[in-house]
């Protein structure tokens, strides 16, 4: 089994516009450094982490950076966790893309972009080698809202519609047992 411990990127300079940035490699805002700093102080005591994944997004991989650069713990950027690609709905209100219709895009692509589903296999595939490479050990995820929709889905069981249209509110940190992908 491997414990992962979910943690949300810190807040970004689209956040604050009140954009949704998809895969828009957008920075993080003085806010969003700030709770990088705190995110580390949650876990600088016996956090016992084997290592920390992000994406490759300037968001999460700075958020992890600032959260654990000096704490020795590998931070290890990972394509597959990006958030979804929003396709043309990059960079707009995120009221459009988190609204109403946010669920027509679980099966069907954002157009010219991703589905939830596409993100959710991409998860998969991490999950997998997590297992096999972390078996025994706890792991943290510094990701988006795709990110853990696909956790919810694969190893919670939530049915993918259900986790991507449940209303989303910021915590610190979620856990996950992953014992079989």
């Amino acid at each position: 089994m491997v414990t992962i411990i979910f943690e949300s990127h810190a807040t970004s300079l689209d956040n604050e516009a009140g954009l949704s940035s998809g895969c828009f490699d957008v920075e993080l805002s003085e806010l969003g450094k700030a709770q990088a700093g705190e995110l580390g102080e949650r876990y600088k005591d016996n956090s016992g982490l084997a290592a920390v994944f992000c994406s490759d997004l300037k968001r999460s991989y700075n958020t992890a950076e600032i959260a654990f650069r000096s704490s020795g713990i590998s931070i290890i950027k990972d394509k597959r966790l990006r958030e979804c690609d929003y396709g043309d709905l990059t960079r707009r209100p995120t009221e459009e893309v988190f609204g109403p219709h946010r669920g027509e895009y679980v099966t069907k692509p954002f157009p010219n972009g991703q589905s939830y589903e596409q993100t959710t296999q991409l998860i998969k595939g991490f999950l997998a080698e997590a297992l096999e490479k972390y078996n025994g050990n706890k792991i943290m995820i510094v990701g988006s809202r795709a990110t853990q929709y696909g956790l919810e889905n694969l190893i919670n069981k939530v049915p993918l519609k259900e986790a991507v249209t449940a209303p989303w509110q910021w915590q610190p940190g979620w856990t996950y047992n992953l014992e079989k992908i």
